[in-house]
């Protein structure tokens, strides 16, 4: 039986351009908790240093994993237990459903009993690194979402 190893990785959603040329393309960009509105509007990070999140207009057919910084650490493997720092948004409603930040402190947690969209993107995953995770419905909760914050199916972005 391999042994668990803990990580802190920071995986966050951040997005991968941070500038206002992201207007009009095809995401969103909203700060954690706030709207998507008309999907094109761009909204300044948040005072607290809550990372922005570009939602994309479409739900996502694939997981989409961008490394916004590499880490210098040692690397998630297989079975590992990780402490995470996230906000998570929904596609569709543009808000925020869950973050790390909020609570005041990073979650720990092992990357087998998360959602596979977590658990595939976090893999590789260097300690220190920043990763927004693109996950489609299928790779989150699909049809049972644990809230009436996450719709059925709905693409999930951290």
């Amino acid at each position: 039986m391999q042994t668990s190893r803990r990580f802190t990785c920071t995986a966050i959603a951040l997005a991968a351009l941070i500038t206002l040329s992201a207007c009009g393309s095809d995401k969103t960009e909203v700060v954690a908790g706030g709207d998507s509105a008309s999907g094109a509007t761009c909204v300044a990070p948040a005072a607290d240093g809550k990372p922005k999140v570009m939602l994309p207009k479409a739900p996502a057919t694939e997981l989409d994993i961008k490394d916004n910084k590499v880490g210098s650490g040692e690397t998630v493997a297989e079975h590992a237990t990780v402490q995470a720092n996230y906000v998570g948004c929904g596609q569709i409603s543009g808000k925020q459903f869950d973050s790390s930040w909020d609570r005041g402190e990073a979650t720990e947690f092992n990357i087998d009993q998360v959602i596979p969209g977590w658990t595939k993107g976090l893999l590789g995953m260097k300690v220190g690194g920043r990763r927004t995770l693109t996950i489609p419905g299928s790779l989150a909760y699909g049809a049972n979402p644990p809230s009436a914050d996450i719709q059925a199916d709905e693409t999930l972005v951290f």
